[in-house]
């Protein structure tokens, strides 16, 4: 495969920002496009020296990137689509050089799997002049991830590093630190690794500090120090299931690594420890309750520089006492909400920062610290009013053996919260969480009349490695339980009427509803999967086949579901197809990497051998993730559809 088929080149033009800048109008039911286009602004970035503003924006749609200059409102905005690949991310390198990520699903060397190619291209301030990053690199043919940035090196007008698998003269490839001219494209190797090496840390100003070499049987992590002149071991770690060397960076001072792992009480924490191996490990940051969810990290240095985690929202908390004193404002100026920086230029003085709710969709406001001045720069969901979206709250409830399991639940605008047809929708994952926050496709279904349920069952991140723990193996078993413990408390209490309940998810939601309609066969009168997991073992068999059986992919889902054959086979929904009652809508992305179609076909399969009513709808051209927005307002139009016809105020179920 050539390296442009690889990379598929940028095009840049130039479009005014009208174009792109959705116009809404509130009304008593917005149209499906109004929930189901791609949000119309989302990613942006503000140049190191704060004088542009760049970000993704929807546009016939798909993502295209727009680059602003700031200041200047009158001037037309730079506009860079792809061909035929999608645009996924963003990020500044230098002033006046821009980084963009792009992926593509392709079928590759005869294998009629097809897997998700990125690549990474520059432009300029105008969108012109893109250059595909180690070009001349005759060894980016066989890379499928080939050139993320590790390290920009604001110090060097022209260099960043990105690491590459490149053949050496034995005809292995080794893992290497590129140093890439981001004007030209072309590379030349920093720092070799060797073909253990699948992880490098640098400290934002050129210089590597750590690497990770990963060897198998048993599967380890074994972290390596790098002091300017020599490489020091720092310890062997298991790398099974979700373990390993958990290095993320370095602190902002430089002087120490900041590690993510268990704390005492078995919650995911942050710490740091001396470099030079003088002193002892500090907490950075751990939470008595809730697991820590991402550290932070500066957008320039790469250093850590706070960390969030989730009660029922978002939290960030800063080390540096000027980070934190910025997020507490922002949190004073937006009460009630979810709201962070999401950047800011060198000087830390112009911020752009993110707010969101249940009933707010995403907005961007850009903040100059100098002027005091803020002002709203975008709305994701513009044609959206919050009396066009439900009431979001917390609905804890415990399951079945006295596990406290923490849930959402959203009504309709404006009911009374009695005897509604109801949504379930379990989150994908499964080590994932809901919380609450702006969801599109909860708001349409709560829209268009449904309450919609969200339970994070046993399995779920967040509440600590016990409740992690209490899911392994119980995909389909105590997972699902909980999910219908919730429903049936619902029942109870007269919230939702039981003769009117879908259950609706994608990923492992997807599984989940298929798990539903076969082993509590009663309860549901309609699922819908997208993207969902139908048989566990040939699930475990691709993962093998994609990754490697020795991988710490295959390690990880092998720690959670295990490989008793017999038991994989007793919770695949697919294998026992004839035990399901309801209608089955089933829908997948035609280069879906994540999970594969094949697991929607075997599903299909079985269900119409069984004699059951099912409808399949493939998606060309999508993923695993809802990249295009005809595929979003599809899915919403035909789920809209199926709602109406099996639990709506005119379905047979109503009248059961």
């Amino acid at each position: 495969m050539s390296q442009r088929g690889a990379g598929v080149k940028l095009r840049a033009f130039a479009l005014l920002c009208s174009v792109l800048c959705l116009a809404g109008t509130a009304g008593a039911q917005p149209p499906v496009e109004a929930f189901g286009r791609l949000p119309a602004f989302s990613d942006p970035a503000i140049s190191p020296d704060g004088k542009h503003i760049a970000a993704l924006q929807a546009f016939q749609g798909r993502p295209v990137v727009v680059i602003y200059e700031v200041g200047a409102p009158q001037a037309r905005p730079a506009i860079v689509a792809s061909n035929d690949s999608l645009i996924d991310g963003i990020e500044w390198v230098k002033n006046d050089r821009l980084a963009i990520y792009i992926k593509k699903g392709m079928e590759v060397g005869g294998d009629d799997r097809v897997r998700t190619w990125r690549r990474t291209e520059t432009v300029s301030l105008t969108g012109g002049d893109p250059v595909l990053l180690n070009e001349n690199q005759h060894s980016l043919n066989f890379n499928v991830n080939g050139g993320a940035i590790i390290d920009r090196d604001l110090d060097d007008p022209d260099l960043a590093f990105v690491p590459l698998d490149v053949e050496n003269l034995d005809n292995e490839f080794a893992f290497n630190v590129m140093a890439v001219n981001v004007r030209t494209g072309q590379s030349h190797r920093f720092m070799a690794g060797n073909t253990h090496t699948n992880e490098w840390f640098m400290d934002g100003h050129g210089h590597v500090v750590a690497r990770i070499d990963q060897t198998d049987d048993p599967l380890t992590d074994h972290l390596k120090f790098y002091d300017g002149k020599d490489w020091h071991d720092a310890g062997d770690f298991d790398a099974t299931g979700d373990k390993g060397a958990g290095l993320v960076g370095l602190t902002e001072d430089g002087q120490s690594a900041a590690y993510i792992g268990w704390d005492e009480k078995k919650h995911k924490a942050l710490s740091a420890e001396p470099l030079a191996g003088k002193g002892d490990a500090s907490i950075l940051f751990a939470n008595t309750s809730y697991d820590l969810d991402e550290a932070l990290s500066d957008e320039w240095t790469g250093r850590i520089v706070g960390a969030s985690y989730a009660d029922d929202q978002m939290r960030y908390v800063y080390f540096d006492d000027k980070l934190e004193a910025l997020q507490r404002g922002l949190e004073a100026a937006f009460p009630g909400l979810s709201v962070h920086a999401v950047s800011t230029d060198l000087s830390r003085q112009h911020v752009i920062a993110a707010i969101e709710g249940p009933r707010q969709p995403l907005a961007y406001f850009y903040l100059d610290r100098t002027t005091h001045q803020a002002e709203q720069i975008a709305e994701t969901y513009p044609d959206l009013v919050p009396t066009d979206l439900g009431e979001m709250k917390p609905y804890p409830y415990k399951a079945r053996d006295g596990l406290d399991i923490h849930a959402y639940l959203t009504l309709p605008p404006g009911s009374t919260g009695k005897n509604v047809p109801l949504v379930v929708m379990p989150h994908g994952g499964p080590e994932d969480r809901d919380m609450l926050t702006f969801d599109w496709q909860v708001q349409f279904f709560a829209n268009r009349g449904y309450a919609v349920f969200q339970p994070n069952f046993r399995g779920s991140s967040g509440y600590g490695h016990k409740f992690i723990e209490a899911g392994i193996g119980e995909w389909g078993l105590k997972m699902q339980d909980d999910v219908t413990d919730g429903v049936k408390k619902l029942i109870a209490e007269g919230v939702v009427d039981p003769k009117r309940i879908c259950i609706v998810g994608g990923s492992y939601g997807g599984y989940a509803a298929l798990a539903g309609a076969v082993f509590t066969p009663d309860l549901y009168a309609c699922a819908v999967s997208f993207a969902g997991v139908s048989d566990l073992p040939r699930m475990m068999s691709a993962e093998k086949s994609d990754h490697g059986s020795y991988s710490d992919t295959v390690s990880y889902w092998m720690s959670r579901l295990g490989d008793d054959s017999d038991h994989l086979r007793a919770t695949s929904p697919a294998r026992h197809a004839d035990q399901v009652k309801c209608p089955i809508l089933l829908m997948h992305g035609e280069n879906d990497t994540t999970v594969r179609i094949r697991q929607s076909e075997v599903m299909y399969d079985a269900l119409k051998d069984a004699g059951k009513d099912v409808q399949f709808i493939k998606f060309s051209g999508e993923d695993h993730y809802f990249t295009l927005a005809d595929t979003r307002v599809r899915f919403l139009t035909e789920v809209e559809k199926f709602l109406a016809a099996h639990i709506g105020p005119n379905a047979p179920a109503a009248g059961k």
